[in-house]
């Protein structure tokens, strides 16, 4: 792809244009044929640039917009009364071929609403889901999990459909040639389970579009065993969001021992590069960047609370996205899983 253009939703996320602006430009740096719409307010988004000297940006273009969704608005509200909203009209130039993809820090309900009903799931996917990298014990690979939180209940049709977009993606992203998929359960018998998991384990077991091998319980997430995990959005949000607070609660306790006497400060400095490194393999802002995948379109999202470098992470992620036609190739498998089905 010679050019690649990404919308921005400037004013999303707890940070806004102070975060968007300075990460767009270290995304542009990287990438000499990357161009960006900043979608925003128009001079809350130059002021940010005058401030970094970026003004004129050859590649940097501004669509002007008059509402904000905010963080903890109703997501039906935001579809119906903020259609000038950034996050929307950033959604909008991926449905109008104006962007390859677009990439928001706002209110996860209300992208997940709008970029359903703007771009509308290929054919074959009932729901989009969430899915994002995780860390793993291997330290050169990372697992993909979804869904993330975009569908609370799912049947055991649209944990297939999960496992399909899950393994697309992890082949197409990592590299993965024929990438190993799990069902997050309770156990790893085929006895263990609600009626939800071990029917889409039935499906999963019937087909072979997927490498399906098998349950996978919650303290295997980061095993690195497997290369995908679905389950449905309750479970994979909770686990998200245990798995990182976690990683809180063991900094808070080595900070407190370091910080103890001092004996205790002088091995905290022996150790400082160890810590460093371990707290950059662990970082959630060096996985930022999940996809909504199952649509007509690539939106990636972003962590609300991202820095800079985070949301720098998710314009790569979407990048990656773009060049691999991840859509394209999801659409293909999808239908070849959906044949299978109807022969069986």
């Amino acid at each position: 792809m010679t050019h690649l253009k990404l919308a921005l939703d400037a004013m999303g996320g707890d940070y806004g244009p102070s975060v968007v602006v300075p990460a767009a430009l270290i995304a542009l740096e990287k990438n000499p044929s990357l161009q960006l719409i900043l979608v925003g307010d128009d001079e809350a988004i130059r002021q940010e640039l005058r401030a970094v000297g970026a003004e004129q940006h050859p590649r940097i273009a501004i669509k002007h917009t008059t509402q904000i969704v905010t963080m903890d608005e109703s997501p039906a509200l935001a579809l119906r009364n903020k259609k000038d909203s950034s996050l929307r009209v950033a959604v909008n130039l991926v449905h109008q071929k104006e962007a390859h993809a677009c990439v928001s820090s706002g209110n996860t309900g209300a992208l997940m609403a709008t970029s359903k009903f703007v771009l509308k799931t290929l054919p074959g996917v009932d729901r989009p889901a969430i899915i994002s990298a995780l860390p793993t014990m291997d330290r050169k690979n990372t697992v993909r999990m979804l869904d993330l939180g975009a569908n609370v209940d799912s049947s055991p049709e649209h944990l297939l459909q999960f496992a399909v977009m899950g393994s697309v993606v992890a082949s197409a992203i990592s590299g993965i040639s024929n990438p190993k998929v799990a069902l997050l359960n309770i156990g790893t018998e085929a006895i263990k389970g609600n009626e939800q998991v071990k029917k889409a384990a039935v499906l999963l077991e019937t087909q072979k579009v997927v490498n399906f091998v098998g349950n996978i319980e919650g303290d295997q997430i980061f095993s690195g065993d497997v290369d995908i995990i679905v389950c449905d959005g309750f479970a994979g949000n909770i686990s998200l969001k245990t798995s990182e607070g976690a990683v809180a609660l063991i900094f808070h306790y080595l900070r407190q021992s370091f910080e103890r006497n001092m004996f205790t400060k002088i091995f905290g400095l022996i150790a400082k590069h160890v810590l460093r490194d371990m707290k950059a393999q662990l970082d959630p802002d060096n996985y930022n960047g999940a996809c909504l995948v199952g649509l007509k379109g690539i939106v990636v999202k972003s962590h609300g609370s991202a820095k800079t470098q985070a949301f720098a992470n998710a314009i790569n992620e979407a990048i990656l996205l773009v060049a691999q036609k991840v859509t394209e190739k999801i659409e293909t498998h999808v239908a070849s899983a959906l044949k299978q089905q109807d022969a069986q």
